[in-house]
């Protein structure tokens, strides 16, 4: 089997979690520069065989598209032209990054480490991949 990867995409940052190969758990991966996310992605495919990716579609909690929406769905379409083989689809993030914080107060994280937006991000994508995989079955 192959891996199947997350995105929590970001303005500046982006955070990237992937399951182990048999896609029974899911772990953060990295968090990268959003303008080096496509060479990264590219990269780590050539290296590990994904099955498909997941990208958090950022909605704002009434269901309405938050402004982050037009450049995920740029990236999207940008991926889909380059990189057919590798399926990428939508999964709703809403309120990924509110437990995410949560995540790492319960994990027991100091003040410091959880302002560490990079952080945020990767256990962001892990929950979006969590909850995709939770969906699925």
């Amino acid at each position: 089997m192959a891996r199947i990867l997350s995105i929590d995409y970001g303005k500046k940052r982006t955070g990237l979690a992937v399951t182990d190969p048999l896609q029974i758990i899911p772990g953060g991966l990295a968090t990268v520069a959003t303008s080096e996310l496509f060479d990264y992605l590219r990269q780590y495919i050539a290296k590990e065989p994904v099955e498909r990716i997941v990208i958090g579609e950022p909605r704002q909690p009434n269901g309405q598209p938050s402004e982050n929406l037009a450049r995920v769905q740029q990236f999207v379409n940008r991926w889909r032209k380059a990189v057919p083989d590798v399926p990428i689809e939508y999964y709703d993030e809403r309120f990924t990054s509110v437990l995410a914080h949560r995540a790492m107060i319960d994990g027991g994280l100091g003040k410091k480490a959880r302002q560490n937006k990079a952080i945020v991000d990767e256990i962001s994508a892990t929950i979006i991949l969590q909850d995709y995989m939770s969906s699925r079955h």
